[in-house]
């Protein structure tokens, strides 16, 4: 049998922005993924749904899988043929034992690749305003694991450590954080040195905790800091107060949870994590183009006899591009049909097949892209492809103009549930969950039920239909004033 092979990829320090591109690459090829605990959720979105997802669960004190065994199951899935990906945390060959787990592939011939990762021992340091060098404090980094096998002591050169002057990062340190300052203490460092203890670093619920080498241990104790958390030592520390940028973002230490589709959920969540939100995404509906539609197939094949096409989401043009490839053709089936899209994300959609919108109205609703359809053209026939359960809203000021349309409903709109129970668990006092549309409303409450307490949580809502919506189920709501994500985040971060 044809051997497979490993690859050891670090997933960085938390923050999955901080994934590199060909880890990224990596996951996505993978037939097995082997992974420990400190990797960010939303890296997992990444493995193939068909992949095979073995978790070691390596964390301080507690090894899930000894890493013998590790070792054996990298071994056996590349035997058996497969593309196996260890994820690990951090960088695999900065006290990831990634050396170890490679010498029993060498041993056996199996092919291996090394992508490093981000280290935390720069990472998180940067993410709470700490250069590790600066010219005018130190020449020198140094990087020291603090972790501390059972029932021996730390075996640190302490002395050496302090006569080179540089900045020191203890990886694995904080159960032994008291042995480490006093160890630096005794061999002569300063007792106001600059310190900190930076905690689940890079991610939302990062938390530095400042302080001087001889006050940490009962600084750090008093605030209760757990791992995963690493310790800088140096001057540089004293740069956090002036360079501190991730603590300072809009929505840091926010939870926010998004309803869209899962294919349409991306882009809102980069902006709402790049203004430093915690994002979970809660899919609570999910679009499927109906097949067959033959009333849809009939329309298209006679395209001639409209003017305007209009789309009401961009699931509607997606319907229209599936069937135009499944049928083998197109879009210059659809010859010099006018485009009408309800807002600008419908437009974006389009323009992925080298369409553009005609017509947006200037208030992303079907009532008013009713209305531009009157004004631009009173005597076309137009053709909406939209949802079963669209609303009457357009159609009825198409009525009121007296257009005549064909209003052909293309995808059906599904309730989704996962992952609920976590969901309803952070329904406390400051999250925010977004709805970009009345469905995404009622697929949530669907999803965790009209019983549950919505009265802690701020629904920020598109537009408003969609707060509408929300009201009926006595939802805090907050409306953005245009309805598009931008608008939609600008609202959200005016409420803090």
């Amino acid at each position: 049998m044809k051997k497979g092979e490993v690859i050891l990829v670090g997933a960085g320090p938390g923050d999955p922005e901080l994934l590199t591109i060909k880890g990224r690459k990596a996951i996505e090829s993978a037939d097995v993924v082997v992974f420990d605990r400190l990797v960010g959720r939303e890296i997992f979105d990444l493995i193939p749904a068909d992949a095979e997802r073995i978790d070691v669960g390596k964390e301080s004190s507690h090894h899930k899988v000894p890493q013998e065994q590790i070792n054996q199951i990298l071994l056996e899935k590349a035997l058996e043929g497969k593309r196996v990906v260890r994820l690990k945390g951090g960088d695999p060959f900065l006290f990831g034992r990634g050396g170890e787990e490679l010498e029993l592939l060498a041993e056996h011939g199996v092919s291996f690749q090394e992508i490093p990762g981000i280290t935390s021992a720069i990472a998180v340091p940067a993410y709470a305003g700490i250069p590790v060098t600066h010219r005018d404090c130190c020449s020198s980094l140094h990087i020291i694991t603090g972790h501390q096998r059972a029932g021996k002591p730390l075996s640190i050169n302490f002395d050496a450590l302090v006569q080179t002057g540089g900045t020191l990062v203890f990886l694995m340190g904080v159960s032994a954080l008291r042995n480490i300052c006093e160890g630096l203490l005794n061999a002569g460092m300063e007792p106001d040195m600059p310190a900190a203890v930076i905690e689940k670093g890079t991610t939302p619920a990062q938390r530095p905790i400042l302080a001087t080498l001889s006050t940490l241990p009962e600084t750090a104790q008093q605030q209760q800091v757990k791992s995963p958390a690493i310790i800088i030592v140096g001057k540089v520390c004293a740069y956090s107060g002036q360079f501190d940028w991730f603590d300072h973002l809009p929505l840091k230490g926010r939870t926010v949870i998004v309803t869209r589709p899962k294919e349409r959920a991306g882009t809102l969540s980069e902006k709402l994590r790049a203004l430093g939100a915690d994002v979970i995404e809660f899919p609570c509906i999910e679009t499927c183009p109906c097949n067959p539609c033959p009333e849809m197939e009939e329309a298209v094949g006679h395209i001639g006899r409209y003017t305007w096409l209009a789309f009401t989401s961009p699931a509607g043009v997606t319907s229209l591009m599936e069937l135009l490839d499944r049928t083998g053709r197109d879009v210059r089936a659809l010859g010099n049909i006018k485009l009408a899209a309800v807002g600008p994300a419908t437009d974006r959609e389009l323009r992925k097949h080298g369409l553009r919108a005609d017509l947006i109205p200037d208030v992303y609703d079907g009532a008013h892209l009713g209305q531009a359809l009157c004004e631009a053209n009173p005597a076309g026939n137009v053709l909406i492809l939209r949802a079963q359960w669209g609303t009457k809203d357009l159609t009825d000021a198409l009525d009121a103009g007296k257009i005549a349309y064909d209003d052909i409903r293309c995808y059906e709109t599904r309730y989704t549930a996962p992952n609920a129970d976590e969901v309803r668990e952070l329904l406390v006092p400051g999250t925010i969950v977004t709805f970009t549309s009345a469905s995404t409303v009622t697929g949530f409450v669907s999803a965790l039920g009209e019983d549950t307490d919505y009265s802690l949580i701020t629904a920020a809502c598109i537009g408003k239909q969609t707060e509408a919506e929300a009201k009926k189920y006595n939802l805090h709501t907050i409306t953005a004033e245009k309805a598009t994500l931008d608008a939609l985040i600008e609202r959200i971060t005016e409420e803090e």
